[in-house]
Order: C-alpha cells, then structure tokens, then sequence
C-alpha cells in the first residue's frame, strides 16, 4: 500500500505476518521485496512493515534533493508507520537502510521499541572521508544518468562487497538483479545524493545515549562491517554485536535462517547482553 507522507510525496509498504510491529528498512537498490525467505521467516513471528525507501521500489523518486536528505528521510518513515497506528515498534535496517533505521533511532527514540542493524554504519567520521565517498557516489551518480539502470547494475553487482553472492542460487541472484532494474533512475540517483555515506551526518557521538537494545549484525567475510558493528556495539550502552558465519555483507540473503533466529531471539528476549558472538 501506498501511504501518503506529505501532500504529493507517499512511500510504499508491503505487509505481513502478525505480532508485534518490525520495520524492515532495504538497501540501496533494494526494495520492500528484496528481503527474500529472511522476511518471510520474521513474518512468522511478527507484523512486518517492509518500506520502499524514498527513490526505490513503488515509492516516489522526487527530483526534489530534500526528500533524500537522511533526516527528512527519518522522518518520513516514522511519520509512515504512526500513519498506519503504530506509535511505537521495532527496526530493522541492512546498508543504507540500517543508516536510515539508525537515524531514527537517534532522532525519534521514542518510536523505536529495539534496532537491528544488518551491514550497517554510523557514517564517515572525518570530513575528508566524506569528501572522498561524495567524490566517489558523484561517479556512479554520473553512470547511472549517462548510461541507465542496466549497466549501472551490471558494475554494482561486480564490486568487491558483494562477491560472496556469486555463490547463491541462481534463481536467488535473478530475482536480487531484477529487483534492481525496476528502480527508477532518478531515485537511485538521487538516493546516492542525498543518502549517500558521505552525504549523511556522521552518527557516531551520538552512539552512547541511545536507550534502547541495539543488535549489530555483520557477515564474517565481509571484514569491514564486522569491525564496524563490533565498534558499533561497544560504543551503544545495551547492544551487542553477532557475526554470521559464511556470510558476506548481505548476511540476511546468504544465511537466512541463522540471521532470522538470532535477530527473532534478540526481538523477543527481555534482556540483552553486550559482547559479541561469533
């Protein structure tokens, strides 16, 4: 369904399942549909509400800039679930929109019940390190405008981070590559923009006062993003830190199960204990 944030401007939902509230917050080129047998065995213990983030999926892909900033962004998603009466409830966000699903988290406490976050960060924290990935999202801004959602998808699947997808079914990859081409131009370009690493506020002093449970999830083989969540997790006063075996940045695609029952257990226990488990 398509919920209508601000007069001209609605984000897409997809739910299912029932139980308590899980907010599902895709990747960049992702989409509501994107979260495979992992939602699926999450729908079987909770409501989930699985957004298009703005520029993707069947949600609006403004040209307007400000609908991307990462702020507004946050906004806009809280704003969609308290619109479908849900004042309060848990996130869930992988890569960009673990970044989203953590701004949330920062700026509107009081909606979020527990946060995992999957492949996700707190930003860039020196200026020149932002310079640097705005620098380098504006190239793949410039190749998706000057030769289209196919090539661009074509590059985006060969980078180093996602070279541990190659050894997925066949028909698990088909399904993630055609879930790409669907997404507009204008959103993907404009989500590198506006939502980009570089382009968003760096989190990371913020990390010692959030009050609710986090959960920072990373594959093993995606060495950057499994000290990332470690760092993540030590920095948060009630977080932990799970690193999934055989499993590179998209862990929630490459082992579904394992990430479902460990972020089920981490949403429905009462306590949560710091530390990380491998």
């Amino acid at each position: 369904m398509r919920v209508e944030v601000s007069p001209g401007f609605a984000l897409n939902v997809e739910l299912a399942g029932s139980g308590p509230p899980l907010v599902l917050l895709h990747g960049f080129t992702g989409s509501a549909r994107s979260w495979g047998r992992f939602g699926e065995l999450l729908a079987e213990r909770f409501t989930t509400l699985a957004i298009d983030v703005v520029g993707h999926g069947q949600s609006d892909a403004p040209t307007e800039l400000v609908h991307y900033g990462m702020a507004t962004a946050a906004g806009d998603v809280s704003t969609v679930i308290e619109r479908l009466g849900f004042a309060r409830a848990n996130w869930l966000g992988y890569s960009m929109g673990g970044r989203l699903a953590l701004h949330v988290a920062t700026a509107h406490p009081d909606r979020v019940e527990r946060l995992a976050l999957v492949g996700a960060s707190a930003g860039l924290r020196t200026q020149a390190e932002r310079d640097a990935r705005v620098a380098s999202d504006a190239k793949l801004v410039e190749m998706i405008e000057s030769e289209g959602i196919e090539a661009f998808t074509d590059y985006w699947e060969s980078i180093p981070l996602f070279a541990s997808q190659r050894g997925l079914p066949a028909e698990v990859r088909a399904s993630i590559r055609a879930g790409r081409l669907r997404n507009s131009p204008v959103g993907l370009a404009n989500s590198l923009r506006g939502m980009g690493t570089g382009a968003q506020q760096a989190l990371h002093d913020l990390l010692p006062i959030l009050p609710m449970p986090v959960l920072a999830l990373a594959g093993a083989l995606d060495a950057k993003y499994t000290e990332i969540a470690i760092e993540m997790a030590d920095a948060i006063p009630s977080a932990r830190s799970v690193i999934i075996p055989e499993a590179g940045h998209a862990a929630q695609i490459e082992q579904p199960e394992r990430c479902a029952a460990t972020i089920i257990e981490f949403l429905s226990n009462p306590t949560t204990t710091a530390g990380v488990t491998p």
